[in-house]
């Protein structure tokens, strides 16, 4: 199967969900073509609200539906939506609404476009904030199982999504486990943890190292809150050394959540890989290999990790 991003796969997934669940409802600020909520537009016009350039309404809504027992998602790019952190914070978070927030254009990822559409913080956000689950798939059938389990988790749900096609990592027979991360290769050496775009290339780096007889586990962390902590802890106590890999900020992303769980239950290295700057504008290609995000950077990290 082709690449395929994951925001059209939620699309997908958001429109076929719409047939079963009649009290789906959902909402975008202007950008449905870009999250694809115009698929779940087009079939159900009287389900959907385009609220315009105005996110802080857009999540006062969702909240208010949400509380009158509709189940919304609230779509947007996810560097605009968290930019409402305080609407959030107060409407959703704090107010325990079953609201979905959706946020596409997740990280460098998005190429050309540049910072200012790049979400970079976002999960560190989202993190902070009590009641608030996050999740980021990884390939088109994780997106599509994810997207069907957070319409019926009772619950503020973050869903980081990626512009850029991804390729599958999963196979046909795959079952979404909401709070598990899933091991995709062995290993003895290190462990890597990554989550979202850069999953597959942590895999690639994974056969790279493997050629030079570096054994690397790698997991896919879908679930970044909660984290899967018996499994973060168990891979410390097998493999020594921990590396995180994310199209994210450092601070406050999956590398800090992994630190978190080993500094309380079983502190060994770890090694981040993630963004520490603002991003720019390039192809998702030469941004990953600026970045150190593609298979060649991450392996170089590692290598040097455990030298």
């Amino acid at each position: 199967m082709p690449a395929k991003a994951t925001r059209l796969s939620f699309g997908e997934a958001l429109e076929e969900l719409g047939e079963k669940n009649h009290d789906i409802v959902v909402l975008d600020a202007d950008l449905s073509k870009s999250t694809m909520s115009i698929k779940f537009a087009k079939k159900f016009p009287h389900r959907f609200f385009e609220m315009g350039i105005a996110e802080q309404n857009m999540i006062g809504t969702a909240a208010g539906l949400a509380l009158a027992g509709k189940i919304p998602f609230a779509c947007s790019f996810a560097c605009f939506l968290i930019g409402r952190y305080e609407t959030i914070r107060v409407s959703v978070a704090y107010n325990n609404a079953n609201v979905k927030l959706v946020g596409t254009h997740a990280g460098i990822g998005i190429g050309e476009d540049g910072y200012s559409q790049m979400g970079l913080e976002d999960i560190a956000l989202m993190r902070a904030l009590p009641n608030v689950v996050v999740v980021q798939p990884a390939d088109d059938i994780e997106t599509k199982q994810a997207v069907e389990y957070i319409a019926s988790y009772k619950g503020p749900v973050f869903l980081r999504l990626t512009r850029q096609p991804l390729e599958e990592i999963n196979p046909s027979n795959y079952k979404f486990q909401f709070g598990k991360g899933v091991v995709l290769k062995d290993g003895k050496d290190v462990t890597i943890f990554a989550t979202g775009g850069v999953v597959f290339n942590s895999l690639l780096a994974a056969e790279e190292l493997e050629k030079e007889g570096i054994s690397a586990r790698v997991v896919n962390i879908h679930t970044i809150k909660p984290i899967d902590e018996e499994l973060v802890i168990k891979c410390a106590i097998e493999t020594g050394k921990i590396v995180t890999v994310e199209d994210h900020s450092i601070f406050g992303g999956l590398g800090s959540a992994v630190m978190e769980v080993l500094s309380e239950n079983y502190p060994v290295k770890v090694k981040r890989i993630g963004m520490r700057k603002f991003g720019e504008s390039g192809s998702p290609k030469e941004l990953y290999e600026k970045y150190g995000l593609d298979p060649k950077g991450i392996a170089k990290v590692v290598r040097e990790f455990l030298k």
